[in-house]
């Protein structure tokens, strides 16, 4: 038996970036279901140096992207601009997914590198190695406190 709300989450068929082009402005519709929020944004930071980028949401799981050019552009870079936004989408999305599965690897490293390391017993090492050292040759008097005249 399958639940109603099962089918409603399924992603949209095909992969595709349908986007509409109008006044020096690109447009498109991204599903969370195929590109994370994450993703989005970390494509966006990519392009804030090329065009404005707003952001709706026309409806629930469902990012809508607009890239508005900074300076003129036509069709053709309009174009242009939505395939690099869709490629930058794919790299993004890999580094999501990359990054959610490599955290736990990442946590036990961490984790390792912190506990594992006796650091009070390196910072005994270099106190006792300071105090070990002979200063027999002060000709500056540097190790003698001032209050005890120096010279």
């Amino acid at each position: 038996m399958t639940d109603s709300t099962e089918a409603e989450h399924v992603p949209p068929s095909p992969i595709e970036l349908d986007y509409s082009l109008n006044e020096q402005q690109v447009s498109f519709v991204v599903h969370e279901e195929l590109f994370p929020l994450d993703a989005v944004y970390g494509a966006a930071y990519l392009f804030v140096d090329r065009c404005w980028l707003f952001f709706t949401r026309p409806a629930d799981k469902q990012v809508g992207v607009h890239l508005k050019a900074k300076s003129e552009a036509d069709e053709s870079v309009l174009e242009a601009l939505a395939g690099e936004f869709a490629n930058e989408l794919l790299n993004q999305v890999i580094r999501v997914r990359l990054n959610q599965s490599t955290s736990t690897i990442r946590e036990y490293t961490m984790a390792k590198a912190f506990f594992t390391t006796p650091v009070q017993s390196s910072i005994d090492a270099l106190l006792a190695e300071l105090d070990a050292e002979e200063l027999e040759e002060d000709e500056l008097e540097i190790s003698v406190p001032w209050e005890d005249g120096g010279a």
